[in-house]
């Protein structure tokens, strides 16, 4: 009798992996950027940034936004949609390393959470999803998949550089590293 117990028991706990397995999880991702330039501050939504960088188009809040903080929107598009090809493997391998969490605290300057806690560990979250989906990564993507509800960018201009520039620059960085590295 307790044999067909624990092979019952075996056969439940088989199908409910199974059910949790397939079952669709809703996917936790940045839904608000709050777009930081020195006093403005701005909360939009991801889907509205977006728009922007796929396509150009300024929605209204964001025109008057960037234009109140002396912001080129062309060359803020291009700081978020220029992709970076990486390895997703080798991606990972080097975020969780000591140079890795330099980089991410470098980047989490600009792109971090509310809280400004755990933000190396989100950083390095959404740039692994982003390289996974397609084996590069851009600005807009890893904003696109930060794993807070909100997410904050530091759009401010320092030392004559676009802070979004900055963190530009460190993915390219990164990616050019990656290659000497690892030949990828």
């Amino acid at each position: 009798m307790r044999f067909n117990f624990l092979g019952l028991r075996r056969v439940l706990v088989l199908v409910g992996s199974i059910y949790l397995l397939f079952l669709p999880t809703p996917a936790f991702a940045a839904e608000q950027v709050v777009l930081k330039y020195g006093i403005f501050r701005e909360s939009l939504s991801v889907e509205e940034l977006s728009t922007f960088a796929q396509t150009g188009e300024l929605s209204r809040s964001l025109r008057v936004n960037l234009a109140l903080a002396r912001q080129d929107p062309k060359a803020i598009r291009q700081y978020l949609t220029e992709p970076m090809k990486v390895n997703p493997v080798f991606l990972d391998k080097v975020l969780n390393s000591q140079i890795g969490n330099i980089i991410l605290d470098q980047i989490s300057q600009v792109i971090f959470t509310p809280s400004r806690r755990a933000d190396r560990q989100a950083l390095r979250a959404a740039l692994v999803l982003s390289a996974s989906q397609d084996g590069q990564v851009s600005l807009i993507e890893i904003i696109k998949n930060y794993p807070t509800n909100e997410v904050e960018v530091d759009g401010v201009v320092y030392r004559r550089r676009h802070r979004l520039e900055s963190a530009y620059r460190q993915l390219r960085r990164l990616q050019t590293n990656l290659q000497d590295l690892f030949g990828v």
